[in-house]
């Protein structure tokens, strides 16, 4: 039996929270579990301690037994020191989106042409000056 430690989501429209559970793969996200580990309440602040209690015994024992947790649940078990901080690599985390992209390129276009025909009367107006200088 393949075994996950994952999240399974609790509370109304808007206002989730969380079981921390170890359940059977095949199971759906808030089917049946075999047993919870904890809870995660989302909607407090991160530094706050009842943000994520977690029984960090059975996890320890689930972990022993083969069971691997989801992504987000690896991460609160990293942050509570029982699994290794895993080194991630997101490269195109910074960059814009495509639609971004597409945007400022278009704006740059309008800025150029702004300031091309603003450039091509700048010179003109200096020959003026100097031809009236003289």
């Amino acid at each position: 039996m393949a075994m996950k430690i994952r999240l399974a989501r609790g509370g109304s429209k808007k206002r989730p929270h969380y079981s921390i559970v170890a359940a059977d793969s095949r199971m759906p996200r808030d089917g049946r579990f075999i047993e919870k580990l904890g809870i995660y309440n989302p909607q407090l602040p991160k530094d706050s301690e009842e943000r994520v209690k977690l029984d960090l015994d059975r996890a320890k024992a689930w972990l022993e037994k083969g069971a691997k947790p989801t992504d987000r649940v690896a991460r609160m078990l990293e942050a509570a020191g029982i699994l290794e901080k895993k080194e991630r690599s997101n490269p195109k985390k910074g960059t814009p989106g495509k639609a971004a992209q597409e945007r400022a390129a278009a704006r740059a276009e309008k800025e150029a042409a702004a300031n091309a025909p603003a450039e091509e009367e700048a010179p003109a107006e200096e020959a003026v000056a100097e031809e009236s200088a003289e």
